[in-house]
């Protein structure tokens, strides 16, 4: 009789455990774990997103500018993944992520979700996000995109800006534009809605960061002893060849960990990041060794981010020939806005933050609406025109035009403000002997 009770209660316990028994456990109100492989996935990818700015970034920005100023990239990098993750788990996730105001019909709900999540304010530890994973973890990744997002604009103004200036706007940017573009795009804001495709941050992330570029560039104005066409010589290119190096590896989590579990559609992602970025930097070096006699170090690294730019978008929805299609025409069209455009209009651009991530967030962000396919996106989902679908395209372009001004124009405004109370341009003595030294205290090599 005992044997058959405990028969009967390990049938019991198998049936539980099969897919239509948990489905009745959660209809029944029982709780239903995280998947601990899509959850492992995206604490590996996290690591990988993180791993992109700090020490990614900083050594490829770091390895580019004047010795005198390496410091001074590093800390500005460094600094974000402090201020921009207080301010992330504080109000940012829940502007972003949260539904409150979309519920309600707040007026505020075009810009934010809400405050509802604020300080992840009722997400426990089994708060479930997209395919079963615990959405503190999602809130941690996310968290790495606002870290990094800023960061990019750093190379616009490298080694001409105050640090206070630089930080005070950066935390006000970070606010006011990264947020509400992050709230349409992926928070279910009007851009999603109309079905805009940025599978990791195309426009959200490298468009407009790209922009705000160009603007803080311009309007900052050009380095002392700037001579367009004569670009200052990097004074480590070690640095910005490891930089790269770790920013190639780092991608693979900020694509292939966006789909948000361990499947095949990571996999995908994968695999058209990689090579998207393989033939950026093959037809880069080629432009480069026929135009300038030499294939350089520094230009294959700059193609390898161009690359893993243009296809951050469509990582997502495009097949490894629409990924090599994005590689290629990204780097001829960088090549071109870096080498010839930026000479020929006279911007300080300093380590082409624009003319790589604006320009190649672009040129990815639209040709997503021309590769995308149902082949990745499944068979519900979105295609682009060579499948047919050119709403898709008019759509890709619309976003990205939305992007282009909202930024662009907010940008300009966060300037003046922060020009006109703490300043931005350190003074020309400070420029010219070193921001290390003068902003930070200390020097690079002793």
């Amino acid at each position: 009789m005992k044997i058959k009770w405990i028969y009967f209660i390990g049938l019991l316990f198998l049936s539980l455990m099969t897919p239509a028994g948990l489905a009745a456990r959660e209809a029944a109100g029982g709780a239903v774990a995280p998947d601990s492989g899509n959850t492992a996935w995206m604490i590996v990818a996290t690591i990988l997103v993180m791993f992109m700015t700090i020490p990614g970034l900083a050594l490829f920005y770091g390895g580019l500018v004047r010795q005198k100023n390496l410091l001074s990239i590093i800390m500005q990098c460094l600094v974000l993944l402090g201020v921009i993750s207080v301010l992330w788990f504080a109000f940012g996730y829940s502007w972003v992520f949260g539904v409150a105001f979309m519920q309600d019909g707040n007026p505020l709900g075009f810009f934010i979700g809400g405050f509802d999540k604020l300080f992840l304010h009722g997400i426990g530890l089994n708060t479930l996000f997209g395919p079963n994973i615990p959405e503190i973890q999602f809130a941690l990744f996310q968290c790495m995109f606002a870290v990094i997002t800023p960061a990019l604009i750093i190379g616009a103004f490298a080694e001409r800006v105050k640090f206070s200036g630089y930080l005070l706007f950066i935390v006000l940017w970070s606010i006011i534009v990264y947020n509400p573009l992050a709230h349409w795009v992926w928070g279910g804001g009007w851009l999603q809605t109309m079905g805009a495709i940025d599978f990791a941050g195309g426009t959200v992330v490298h468009v407009n960061a790209g922009v705000s570029a160009l603007v803080m560039a311009i309007l900052t104005g050009k380095r002392k002893g700037y001579t367009p066409g004569r670009p200052t010589a990097p004074h480590n290119v070690m640095f910005v060849f490891l930089g790269a190096g770790f920013l190639w590896l780092g991608w693979f989590g900020f694509n292939a960990g966006s789909g948000l579990a361990a499947d095949g559609l990571a996999a995908s992602a994968f695999l058209v990041t990689h090579m998207a970025t393989a033939v950026a930097v093959v037809v880069w070096i080629v432009i480069d060794w026929m135009r300038n006699k030499k294939p350089t170090i520094i230009g294959a690294s700059t193609a390898a981010v161009t690359g893993l730019v243009a296809i951050t978008p469509a990582a997502g929805t495009v097949d490894i020939l629409g990924a090599m299609a994005i590689g290629a025409t990204s780097s001829v069209v960088c090549f071109f806005m870096v080498a010839v455009v930026k000479k020929k209009l006279g911007y300080d651009d300093s380590l082409d933050a624009f003319g790589v991530h604006g320009i190649g967030g672009i040129v990815g962000s639209i040709l997503t609406g021309v590769f995308a396919t149902r082949m990745i996106s499944g068979p519900e989902g979105p295609q682009g025109a060579l499948s047919g679908d050119w709403h898709q395209l008019w759509v890709q372009f619309a976003a990205t035009i939305v992007t282009i001004l909202y930024s662009a124009i907010l940008t300009a405004v966060l300037f003046v403000l922060v020009d006109k109370t703490v300043g931005v341009r350190v003074s020309p003595r400070v420029e010219e002997e070193g921001l290390d030294i003068y902003e930070h205290g200390e020097t690079a090599y002793n």
